[in-house]
């Protein structure tokens, strides 16, 4: 898959799935779950023990059906070995540029982590295809994403921390291109038909909160 194609497939989703977990096993059961909610796109963060070889063994397992990206990508180094292991697009909780760099040279999506409205636009400057506002629930949620879009509606914007099957339709409203979305989807602890459940409910209320 193309860049042009992982990026229309994120946005075609609009929700991306922060799998954090204690074991790689543990992470394994979640993405099962989550894919047969319906939602092909995954963010195994860096966090995960192991976390390069399970981007190699989701990537090898389910091939073209689920989009696999890296999360918690904190370098440039560490994107290299991402990419490595099959990691299609590379997100960061922070903006750095050399990541940002890299990732253009290899054709990869990029989406770092910003706040403020400087910090946004310099990653945009940089070449993100995406911005991940972090932490958004943190510092107003939907009606500070508003505010930022209202000046930067070019910019691509993907909310993440505080976003709840309450708070998805608000932050589509308030014009996120996607929700990343932790703990409320990917609850590692809970049944996997719950996380499946929670998934096809995060899929429904972008699909209708686009349509409003």
């Amino acid at each position: 898959m193309n860049k042009t194609e992982v990026t229309k497939q994120i946005l075609a989703i609009g929700v991306i799935p922060v799998v954090r977990a204690t074991t790689a096993e543990e992470a394994m059961r979640a993405i099962d779950a989550i894919l047969e909610g319906g939602i092909s796109v995954l963010e195994i963060t860096m966090t995960v023990p192991n976390a390069f070889s399970l981007i190699e063994q989701v990537t090898g397992r389910f091939g073209s059906d689920a989009l696999v990206g890296a999360g918690t990508v904190l370098d440039a180094e560490t994107a290299k070995s991402c990419i490595a292991s099959g990691a299609q697009f590379i997100v960061s909780p922070a903006l750095n540029l050399d990541t940002i760099a890299y990732c253009r040279e290899q054709n990869v999506v990029v989406m770092p982590g910003a706040l403020t409205p400087t910090e946004v636009v310099q990653a945009w400057n940089a070449g993100a295809d995406f911005v991940k506002v972090f932490p958004a629930g943190a510092v107003g949620g939907p009606a500070y994403l508003k505010s930022l879009k209202a000046p930067l509606p070019q910019i691509e914007l993907v909310p993440t921390g505080g976003v709840s099957l309450k708070t998805a339709a608000d932050f589509i409203r308030a014009g996120a291109a996607a929700l990343g979305v932790g703990t409320d989807l990917v609850d590692v602890k809970a049944e996997s038909s719950v996380i499946t459940e929670r998934a096809k409910q995060f899929v429904e209320i972008v699909r209708q909160a686009r349509q409003t």
